[in-house]
């Protein structure tokens, strides 16, 4: 039985920054296993920098590679985190492509495979309460598990 990976919501949004910015996994898992922080120089944000990519995981027993291969969740989603998750993984915009209220989102238009992925990945602290087909595929409302 294979144990769920876990990520911190900072190390998932570089991790899809890097996929969202043209970095296959194959470079990503090969960057990770030399831990070959320059590797991400051309995917790097002022906000979203590599600097402490590894340390931080290896600090909080996040294993990169796993995560990578077989997929994760995040421990925990803030709301303006789980936007800019939202807008890393899916490329999509805030205010523009969906909506981050207090303790909700939505609007949020994903074709199916990204809503799987998605439900997959979110936090337990948040919930999909709505989903409706419209011709994107499926357009979703999350909310703060507390707030259902």
């Amino acid at each position: 039985m294979s144990t769920e990976i876990r990520l911190s919501q900072s190390t998932a949004i570089r991790l899809e920054q890097a996929r969202g910015k043209g970095m296959s996994d194959a470079a990503i898992l090969r960057a990770i296993q030399a831990k070959d922080v320059a590797a991400f120089d051309a995917v790097s944000e002022e906000d979203y920098k590599y600097d402490e990519f590894f340390s931080y995981a290896d600090e909080h027993g996040e294993n990169l590679e796993a995560a990578v291969q077989e997929g994760y969740r995040i421990t925990f989603n803030t709301r303006g985190g789980l936007g800019i998750w939202i807008e890393k993984a899916f490329g999509l915009q805030p205010e523009n492509d969906f909506t981050v209220g207090e303790g909700i989102v939505h609007g949020l238009k994903l074709k199916p495979e990204q809503a799987e992925v998605l439900a997959k990945r979110l936090a337990s602290n948040w919930v999909i309460t709505d989903s409706k087909d419209v011709p994107e595929g499926q357009e979703l409302t999350l909310k703060l598990r507390a707030l259902v």
